[in-house]
């Protein structure tokens, strides 16, 4: 596996790539690999032919008051497992090369980040969208994997990509769970013994939200409700949003349809923000 750090030098690599007929999928990661970011890699090696995987942690999505300076990192680290999985580059860029001086341009895209993380972190879906159009560019990527535990970013992407017509395939992973149900997150790793045990509310409401609505449940309001007590009879718990939105437009629902989705977002002790979500209607 290479490392490359030159924006520049990956572009060369990838023209040479794609001009010998390889299909280029990307992976864009800020690091600190789990089960979860592994598991995107394979799925991204039996969709083409070179896998190149992005480490960059991206100051342009962390708002003011935001995890940027703590958020884990271990290169060392994050090198041996992206070479044991089958990644063919490692691009992990310096914040400079990704945004040299007199970067200017935001990309930003409308109404699927008016709600949900979006209400809640103002710019993030501008920071994340900019990075990532730029990946595709530097990467000449056909193809890239993102996981569905962001799915609003997963939506966000698929409508840049399609407005833009960027011309690249993206697929979506599904979420990858500890045993216990715990949405894998490299954020996980802040949360204490008691802390991770609060953690699971965000499952156990997915779990209770599908009781109900298998129960006969289709109102959302109250879903919404009982969902919210019961992660507020948590100690430590502060609610960000409970929604339950329309898979494909993120706009709430009324009552639940097959697309109705439960996405949540929780600061446990004020101190780490988790987010899952999930179908609440098939079970899937």
């Amino acid at each position: 596996m290479q490392v490359i750090r030159s924006p520049a030098v990956m572009t060369a690599w990838a023209e040479a790539e794609r001009r010998a007929g390889r299909r280029i999928v990307l992976v864009p990661t800020m690091g600190f690999f789990h089960e979860g970011h592994l598991s995107l890699m394979r799925l991204a090696a039996g969709h083409g032919d070179r896998v190149v995987v992005s480490l960059f942690v991206n100051p342009a999505q962390f708002g003011p008051g935001e995890d940027l300076a703590a958020y884990p990192r271990d290169f060392e680290r994050d090198r041996d497992l992206a070479g044991r999985s089958g990644v063919d580059v490692l691009f992990a860029p310096d914040v400079e090369d990704m945004y040299p001086p007199g970067f200017q341009t935001t990309v930003s895209v409308g109404d699927l980040t008016r709600h949900l993380c979006g209400s809640s972190r103002p710019g993030h879906f501008d920071g994340v969208a900019t990075v990532v159009t730029r990946l595709f560019g530097i990467t000449r990527a056909d193809a890239a994997v993102f996981g569905e535990k962001d799915f609003q970013q997963l939506a966000v992407i698929r409508r840049l990509v399609a407005d833009l017509n960027l011309g690249l395939e993206i697929i979506g992973h599904p979420i990858v769970r500890e045993e216990d149900g715990l949405a894998m997150s490299s954020r996980n790793t802040y949360l204490d013994e008691d802390e991770r045990a609060t953690a699971l509310c965000l499952y156990e409401s997915l779990r209770l939200a599908r009781r109900e609505v298998a129960a006969g449940v289709r109102d959302c309001a109250l879903l919404r409700e009982r969902v919210r007590a019961h992660i507020l009879a948590r100690p430590g718990t502060e609610i960000d949003y409970v929604a339950l939105v329309d898979t494909a437009t993120l706009e709430p629902c009324e009552r639940v349809t097959d697309t109705t989705l439960l996405a949540m977002a929780v600061r446990i002790n004020n101190r780490v923000r988790l987010i899952d979500n999930g179908l609440v209607l098939t079970g899937t």
